[in-house]
């Protein structure tokens, strides 16, 4: 064998070893991360849900704390608006809507999703007695670019609105995207999600602060704040938690 092909090989050969060593590394970081990465996602959803539940002030920094003492998950038959028991260990609605086994397909969907999960979760909020005091809805729904994730708390009423909470989007800067602004937010709290037992809130142009049926809609942003529309319509309808909405399990 030449010195040219014994210099080729032993290239070739380094090249593989550095490839299989870089890739040792990666993995190994991957798996040792996954657990953190795994924390730091459920650290953003508790924070998200207790700013919908009007507790981020008061947790002080103590998320995981305030949560765990203030806040309850339980799940909802969407069918029925009944409790039931947690699907699995591991149960997330998002994922059990892909699943054919643990979702229903939606005819003439315009929210930007075709499917959904038969059992959902809802956020019982509970005051230092104990007693629930906010309902905290998981909601998503199209907008202009993409699927929009936010969270609706309720008050116990099962009628009146207290806080939108977007914590996914990819709206423009400036016009979608100002549904995380705080003056936007604030427009919310105390508007009356029903009307004679059907869904009437409306995000509308120019809405009065004193109507209490509307939200202002987003300036500029018109397909945005129609995607929050039927999103609403959706959720808080028939098909989503309309029915746990009127039973008002939380109360017996």
């Amino acid at each position: 064998m030449s010195a040219k092909k014994e210099t080729l090989g032993r290239t070739v050969g380094v090249v593989v070893a550095v490839c299989l060593v870089c890739s040792i590394v990666v993995s190994g970081a991957a798996v040792g991360l996954r657990s953190l990465q795994q924390q730091n996602a459920a650290l953003d959803k508790q924070t998200n849900i207790l700013e919908a539940a009007g507790l981020l002030a008061d947790a002080k920094g103590d998320i995981a704390g305030t949560y765990k003492a203030r806040v309850e998950e339980r799940f909802v038959d969407l069918n029925s608006g009944d409790y039931v028991e947690k699907p699995s260990a591991d149960y997330d609605m998002y994922k059990a809507a892909k699943d054919p086994a643990t979702s229903t397909k939606l005819e003439g969907s315009n929210v930007g999703f075709q499917r959904k999960p038969n059992v959902a979760s809802v956020y019982l909020v509970k005051d230092e007695q104990g007693a629930v005091s906010r309902i905290v809805l998981p909601v998503h729904g199209s907008g202009l670019w993409d699927l929009m994730y936010g969270f609706l708390a309720v008050d116990a009423d099962g009628k009146t609105a207290r806080e939108m909470v977007y914590y996914q989007q990819k709206e423009t800067p400036g016009l979608g995207g100002e549904v995380l602004n705080p003056s936007w937010k604030a427009k919310w709290d105390g508007k009356q999600l029903f009307k004679d037992g059907d869904v009437a809130i409306a995000v509308k142009k120019n809405a009065s602060p004193d109507d209490q049926f509307a939200v202002d809609a987003l300036s500029g942003a018109t397909l945005t704040s129609n995607g929050v529309q039927h999103t609403l319509d959706f959720w808080l309808g028939e098909q989503g938690f309309g029915p746990f909405l009127a039973k008002q399990p939380w109360k017996s």
